[in-house]
């Protein structure tokens, strides 16, 4: 007794066959028989004949009169394949075992063996597995196609031209040269997770081209599925109805929100984007930036508060840094410093402060003179003649208030004005006080800021009660309104 035995070359599934062949076996296995015939006769002389038991895996499968008859079916099974599946490894996957036995009498039953058998045989394809933190994703034809799955996963993060110099790089022994002032380079690229390939046998279906494979390992899927808006049909409910958080529902379709009226017949994206990989891309810069000065301010009791000195002139300086950029998906995720050189210090600006405060002298600023209020009348033309100030009208009281710390210069009457007074501030400015009913203080008299210097009236040439407020700055008039805080 003879045993010859095939190979195991698949672990594919037994029931996934193409039941196309079983015709051709049918016919095939009418012109085996016809030829078997004439061999049985030649050999019924001598009384014997030779069979073929076929086993799977162990179990009885049955017995063939001829066992060449599987190869030929393999060979028709692997050139129709290869005429769908191009420039792709093929193969035939069993787990068949013939045991060949000379027998007296046959008792073959080919056609009945021929259709289990087709049911055992299948075609395979060599592949590339893709696994991804070590499971298996994908599966591609050959190395040459996982390499440009990934390159072109790099290309959607840096151009074609950062890569090649990228790549060049990699492969060269010669140092990276110190980045030139104002430029940029591609330093690293990084892929999330850990990627391994194996050598595997798979259906050729299974086989992804490389679009295909980059399009799943984009978004966890070949295809996005849509919902069409129904009768009564709400955000939250949808959601609950693909299990998914309301905020997932929202997140994969843009401008859709809990108060938006859905319309029947309108569709949703139900399928959310899950990339297997996302490359994070590394650039190291170089600049030169400014340092801006800083004004700080001194104070000095040896000069009047409210005036001002420039001690030093301020000016910026200049650094060159060398920073590390990460961006993902196009956006910059994280920036750092790697190195930063001082090319010119910045030079703050300092200005005296003066802080000396005497009652006779004004400290610049300017309170309003009168107990509230409101500017009845602004400064400019006004009934056909110049109106050199503003009046105040209607104050919660009538005490008139010295706008700035000075001496009292002139305390009097003045046909125009009425009862009038005039503070000089020693400060190069001058207020002046009108329409007063009655006034409190002498020429010559010390006056701090907010001190009491009269009673509002309608004195002199006045329409009502109220307050003409003046200022005047090295005897040219000056609008109150800008001055008074």
């Amino acid at each position: 007794m003879i045993i010859k035995s095939k190979k195991d070359k698949s672990n594919i599934s037994l029931n996934e066959r193409k039941s196309s062949f079983k015709q051709f076996y049918k016919i095939l296995f009418i012109s085996i028989l016809l030829v078997s015939f004439t061999l049985k006769s030649s050999l019924a002389n001598e009384g014997l004949e030779t069979v073929f038991h076929v086993y799977s895996e162990g179990n009885y499968i049955g017995v063939l009169s001829d066992d060449t008859i599987i190869d030929q079916i393999e060979k028709e099974m692997l050139k129709e394949a290869a005429t769908k599946y191009v420039d792709q490894s093929l193969s035939i996957g069993s787990n068949l075992t013939v045991v060949q036995e000379r027998v007296f009498t046959a008792g073959a039953d080919d056609a009945l063996v021929l259709d289990k058998i087709s049911e055992l045989l299948s075609v395979q394809a060599d592949a590339i597995g893709l696994y991804i933190d070590n499971e298996l994703v994908l599966n591609l034809k050959d190395i040459s196609d996982y390499n440009e799955v990934i390159r072109e996963l790099k290309l959607q993060a840096v151009t074609e031209d950062e890569l090649s110099a990228y790549e060049l790089q990699k492969l060269s022994s010669t140092p990276i040269p110190p980045l030139k002032e104002n430029e940029t380079r591609l330093a690293n690229i990084i892929i999330s997770s850990e990627i391994d390939t194996k050598k595997e046998q798979v259906k050729p279906e299974d086989i992804m081209t490389v679009n295909d494979a980059i399009t799943y390992l984009n978004k966890g899927t070949l295809e996005e599925k849509k919902y069409s808006i129904q009768a009564g049909d709400h955000v939250g409910k949808i959601a609950n109805n693909y299990n998914m958080p309301t905020a997932k529902l929202l997140e994969i379709n843009p401008g859709l929100t809990p108060e938006t009226i859905l319309r029947i017949g309108d569709e949703l994206s139900i399928t959310a984007v899950e990339p297997f990989l996302e490359v994070e891309v590394h650039y190291e810069t170089k600049s030169v930036q400014l340092i801006k000065h800083e004004h700080t301010k001194e104070e000095d009791n040896s000069t009047y508060k409210g005036v001002t000195k420039l001690k030093q002139e301020g000016s910026d300086g200049k650094k060159e840094i060398t920073e590390l950029i990460r961006k993902k998906n196009g956006q910059v995720v994280g920036k750092s410093v790697i190195e930063e050189n001082i090319l010119t210090e910045a030079k703050d600006q300092i200005t005296i402060v003066g802080t000396k405060v005497t009652p006779s002298r004004g400290v610049g600023t300017f309170m309003w003179p009168a107990a509230g209020g409101y500017v009845s009348s602004q400064m400019g033309r006004r009934w056909g003649r110049s109106h050199d100030g503003i009046d105040i009208a209607r104050p919660s009281s009538f005490t008139i208030k010295a706008s700035d710390n000075g001496v009292v210069k002139f305390a009097g009457w003045d046909s125009t004005y009425g009862n009038k007074v005039i503070i000089n501030h020693n400060n190069g400015y001058e207020t002046l006080y009108a329409h007063l009913s009655a006034i409190n203080v002498k020429v010559g008299q010390i006056l701090p800021q907010g001190a009491s210097l009269g009673v509002m009236g309608s004195t002199g040439r006045s329409t009502g009660v109220h307050l003409h407020f003046e200022v005047r700055k090295n005897g040219s008039l000056v609008n109150p309104l800008t001055v008074l805080r």
